[in-house]
């Protein structure tokens, strides 16, 4: 009654059936991962800018300076004094290094010359 040409075709109708189901069963598996991921990231979000938000009102300077008073005793605070402020002439000489010596220019080439200009390293 069959004939072996309709056999082979079923055979075929039933192999692509088994192949789109189980293609399309992945395709939603992924789908439902791409999902929770998505998930996961809005949630992550959320949470940065909520931190974000609190650490804004933490460091308000109206805050600190609350706290500042509260538990000035406890921690000793005090202004600083414009005496404590430096000038630049007041502060120690670094160090000489070896290092800065081989990162200087030759010698001091500028201050060897007749007028002081230096082109390309040589006096004039």
């Amino acid at each position: 009654m069959f004939r072996t040409t309709d056999i082979v075709l079923i055979a075929a109708m039933v192999a692509a059936a088994a192949f789109t189901y189980t293609t399309k069963h992945q395709a939603e598996a992924e789908l439902s991962k791409l999902r929770k991921i998505e998930a996961t990231i809005r949630f992550e979000e959320e949470t940065i800018d909520v931190l974000k938000a609190d650490w804004s009102l933490l460091t308000q300077p109206s805050r600190l300076q609350r706290l500042a008073e509260v538990y000035q005793s406890e921690l000793q605070l005090e202004p600083v004094d414009a005496h404590q402020i430096a000038d630049i002439n007041e502060l120690p000489m670094r160090a000489l290094e070896i290092e800065d010596l081989l990162n200087q220019p030759l010698g001091g080439m500028a201050d060897a010359g007749i007028d002081g200009t230096v082109t390309s390293g040589v006096v004039q």
